[in-house]
């Protein structure tokens, strides 16, 4: 019978795409989990995964052995779960994933309150605002706020975010107040998030899409930067809530065009493969997140 150990080797060579992924991942060399696999492979009387130098591709004996594992393991998981005492078994490690403003400005008070309630949980954190690939790099969990587009993983809804556009009054004195968002055409410029659309979209008339293009001043890669650039002056910016509420709220900066503003909601999300068995702890860290964001986060601004 084939042991534990090398199904879950076999499971991770899977889903982190190679034999040296797998190691690096379970913190072992990558000869054990070779052998482990040609130990399986011996077993089974069956080839698993066609190798070569470059790749590596399931069989189809592979494919339904990888299903078969995923779910004995995440059964054995669940069982040992329910018996054991719930808060006393929470232990291990998350390698989570954040972006970085978000990370920094909200999650530092629910992450030390899970700390103190489940202080055997060691927490891996990797503020970046790129998008991790979550299986070939082992992360358990990963904060993204956006449009999710179809893919292999899976999400649960923490909260969301609305964008909105502001600046400080310092640049409205100078270059006037827009009233309509064709005003935005002439005399004024923006500051942009590297990977944010060129256009803004706005309602136009009969609540038809307005497409306006306003001219950069300064790109970058983090909000809080274009936040306080916006602060003194630089430009308009158009953010997400959970970044400005802060300056908004006094008065640092003024939002624009309310009621022009178009589909800006987005939603907060935990994401996590969706061939990885969602750990206890994983479960606790996300309804911890969740429970503390409430129904309505404190950076919602009421305009």
């Amino acid at each position: 019978m084939a042991t534990l150990e090398d199904m879950l080797a076999f499971v991770r060579v899977v889903e982190a795409g190679s034999i040296t992924q797998a190691a690096e991942q379970l913190n072992t060399v990558k000869s054990a989990i070779s052998q482990r696999l040609s130990r399986l492979e011996a077993h089974l009387g069956s080839q698993l995964i066609k190798r070569t130098t470059r790749s590596q591709t399931l069989t189809d004996s592979g494919r339904l052995y990888y299903q078969s594992c995923v779910r004995i393991l995440e059964e054995i998981n669940e069982a040992e779960a329910r018996i054991k005492d719930q808060d006393r078994a929470l232990a291990g490690r998350i390698k989570l994933a954040v972006p970085l403003s978000f990370g920094l400005n909200h999650l530092t008070e629910p992450l030390r309150a899970f700390n103190q309630q489940h202080p055997e949980v060691v927490l891996d954190l990797d503020f970046n605002d790129r998008q991790v690939d979550l299986v070939n790099e082992g992360f358990d969990l990963a904060i993204r706020i956006a449009r999710l587009a179809d893919s292999t993983l899976m999400a649960k809804r923490l909260s969301y975010t609305r964008l909105v556009l502001c600046a400080s009054p310092a640049y409205l004195a100078r270059h006037g107040t827009p009233q309509h968002p064709n005003d935005l055409k002439t005399g004024h410029h923006k500051l942009k998030y590297v990977t944010a659309p060129e256009l803004w979209h706005f309602k136009g008339a009969g609540n038809q899409p307005l497409k306006i293009k306003v001219p950069n001043v300064m790109t970058c890669n983090n909000g809080d930067f274009m936040r306080d650039a916006a602060i003194d002056g630089m430009g308009l910016v158009m953010i997400p809530d959970f970044v400005c509420f802060e300056a908004i709220n006094q008065g640092q900066l003024v939002c624009l065009l309310t009621d022009f503003w178009l589909d800006n909601t987005l939603n907060i999300y935990a994401v996590y493969p969706q061939n990885r068995h969602l750990t206890q702890r994983v479960k606790r860290l996300i309804d911890a997140c969740k429970t503390h964001f409430g129904d309505e986060p404190c950076w919602a601004i009421k305009h």
